[in-house]
């Protein structure tokens, strides 16, 4: 069920208000997390009626899903990628994207490089880290983490800025505290490394149910669609 106007945006409030919240109970600055709006299957009235209330980060998963609505608002918003993303589609977005959160694999991060010389751009990423070790999920596991950022950091198109997780679906956030922590950790470690190319000043991290504590842990990034957009209807 789409959500009407004035919804999405008390819904907006709503969460800006429990991320600053935990903000302050962590004793951190409101403006070292930014709250990336996960818009995918979501129409472009609905990101519009964010915009009005100064969102200006939106997170899609699917390769068309940014080009259409690309094609609709160009940079008037920040764009993130933050689904799985193939080789074969990196040339649609690399010159599109603020950021491209999920980089789970050298060669990917290889694509991205000679797709951003092509178009002689620079691309931020993140690389994504299996931090809980889900089958289920995409990512390095915690032990590859240091040799491949070390790797990326060879790339001279490709600046790698920290890590991403999605951590287990948990009705208790608390439960994923430990990934957070865990994830943090693991930027430091890597960060102490001082690898050419690389800094780890970015932790995405955090969805509609567990991105309060996300914060508490140290997410800068946290990717809210549900809490603020609704249910997503993916029978379209």
């Amino acid at each position: 069920m789409e959500l009407m106007k004035d919804q999405i945006q008390e819904n907006l409030k709503e969460v800006r208000r429990k991320a600053d919240e935990a903000c302050r109970r962590a004793g951190r600055d409101p403006q070292e997390v930014t709250l990336l709006a996960v818009s995918k299957t979501k129409p472009i009235e609905d990101i519009r009626t964010a915009m009005e209330l100064g969102q200006h980060a939106f997170g899609e998963n699917y390769v068309q899903e940014i080009r259409d609505k690309y094609e609709a608002l160009g940079d008037q918003v920040e764009w993130h990628m933050i689904g799985h993303l193939q080789r074969n589609k990196v040339k649609y977005i690399v010159d599109k994207v603020r950021m491209i959160h999920s980089v789970d694999t050298i060669e990917l991060a290889q694509q991205i490089e000679k797709e951003a010389a092509k178009r002689n751009v620079d691309i931020d990423v993140l690389m994504e880290v299996n931090i809980a070790q889900e089958e289920s999920k995409w990512g390095f596991t915690a032990e590859e983490a240091p040799e491949a950022a070390k790797q990326i950091g060879t790339l001279p198109h490709v600046h790698l800025h920290g890590l991403m997780t999605s951590a287990p679906i948990t009705d208790n956030a608390e439960t994923n505290r430990v990934y957070f922590r865990g994830l943090r950790q693991l930027a430091e470690k890597i960060g102490a490394e001082n690898y050419p190319n690389v800094v780890m000043d970015t932790l995405s991290m955090g969805m509609t149910a567990d991105y309060e504590v996300a914060i508490e842990e140290g997410a800068t990034i946290v990717r809210v669609g549900t809490a603020i957009f609704g249910a997503r209807n993916y029978s379209k």
